[in-house]
């Protein structure tokens, strides 16, 4: 939807059967006169109404981050909720903030017009009830995002505001961890007394909640170690890394184009009779061809050839410099701005680099993001 990739996780459909037998056992409970097979067809439909209202609050945030220049990979809906897969961080505060609140916005907004149609159906009808369950999901889905600890959205509010204040976003993430991880402990207090005083009834609300409190208190410190992670980066972006290359025609047998790489102490960067850029050489294809035959084969037959995924914008830096190199680490880039050929990255030489600026000395652990 609007360019934006949309996945269904297969852990939905679970959570749509036990959503559509809970609600159509509610209603045929306060509604006898309802044949089973009404109720599991009005629950059904409440269903596909909260996976609508779940990726409409996702859109929001992929909207507002599109326009704010940042790019959006896609859109997971899930058993818990769902997520938006951006293709970097958020480059100031502000634009963090009017990120993340964009979301319980729309669920707000969404739960107000369903608020509004309860009030204009005619009481005590299936659609007047409907409407009104509707609006009161939303509200709750609103209100509760809306709490000040990651990985909710009210978390990357509050990470953005200490962000602003202190000047340092991995600080307001480890602050905005360490509060996702009181939310998700006083969130399980919270059911479970509910829970023992009557308040809840039956076992799904106590379950599904349980699950988001061990979910948040999951994603609570994944926050915190990619804090610690990322302060622990080089201050450098890609372009800066980025080592010269000298080009090379892929026809240049391969010990001669060793010979220049070593005069030049420059990686090589084989292109084509167009000088169009090919690829870098494979270290280990070259390196298993035997030094007799080195003066005959010629470069391009050890190249690994160049796609978009090894690509890099010179602007790219911490984590997610970290995150455009996470299919291949240990991989060689080609860093650019617009038309202009900074040089190459190693994979290899930015992690080694990662692990050797912790402050204490040891090494730190690298985690995918």
């Amino acid at each position: 939807m609007f360019g934006v990739p949309i996945f269904l996780a297969p852990s939905w459909l679970l959570l749509a059967a036990l959503i559509t037998l809970t609600y159509s056992q509610f209603l045929t409970s306060r509604r006898e006169e309802l044949p089973l097979s009404t109720g599991f067809a009005v629950g059904f439909g409440f269903v596909v109404c909260l996976l609508v209202s779940v990726l409409l609050h996702e859109l929001g945030h992929a909207i507002t981050s599109r326009q704010s220049g940042i790019g959006v990979s896609g859109i997971t809906l899930e058993m818990l909720g769902g997520y938006t897969e951006m293709e970097r961080e958020a480059p100031r505060p502000g634009v963090e903030l009017f990120v993340s609140l964009a979301g319980p916005v729309v669920s707000l907004l969404l739960g107000l017009l369903s608020g509004a149609a309860a009030l204009i159906l005619p009481a005590g009808g299936i659609a007047e009830t409907f409407a009104f369950q509707l609006a009161l999901s939303n509200i709750v889905v609103a209100v509760f995002n809306a709490l000040p600890g990651l990985p909710l959205d009210g978390g990357r509010a509050l990470q953005a505001i200490v962000w602003k204040i202190s000047g340092d976003p991995n600080l307001g993430r480890r602050v905005a961890g360490w509060s996702g991880r009181l939310v998700a402990v006083a969130t399980a207090g919270t059911v479970i007394v509910l829970f023992m005083g009557g308040v809840l009834d039956g076992y799904f609300g106590l379950i599904f909640t349980l699950l988001v409190s061990i979910t948040m208190w999951v994603g609570a410190g994944q926050a915190i170690r990619h804090g610690k992670v990322a302060a622990s980066l080089p201050p450098f972006n890609a372009r800066e890394l980025a080592r010269p290359v000298v080009a090379v025609a892929a026809a240049t047998p391969l010990a001669e184009a060793e010979r220049i790489a070593t005069e030049r102490g420059q990686h090589l960067a084989v292109v084509d009779g167009a000088g169009a850029m090919l690829g870098f050489v494979h270290g280990a294809s070259a390196r298993a061809v035997p030094p007799e035959r080195r003066p005959w084969v010629p470069i391009g037959d050890v190249t690994r050839r160049l796609d978009e995924h090894h690509v890099l914008p010179g602007d790219l830096r911490g984590t997610d410099l970290l995150h455009a190199i996470r299919d291949d680490p240990g991989g060689d880039y080609l860093v650019v701005t617009g038309e202009d050929v900074h040089g190459v990255l190693r994979g290899a030489e930015l992690l080694s680099l990662v692990e050797t600026r912790r402050p204490d000395g040891r090494p730190t652990r690298r985690n995918r993001t």
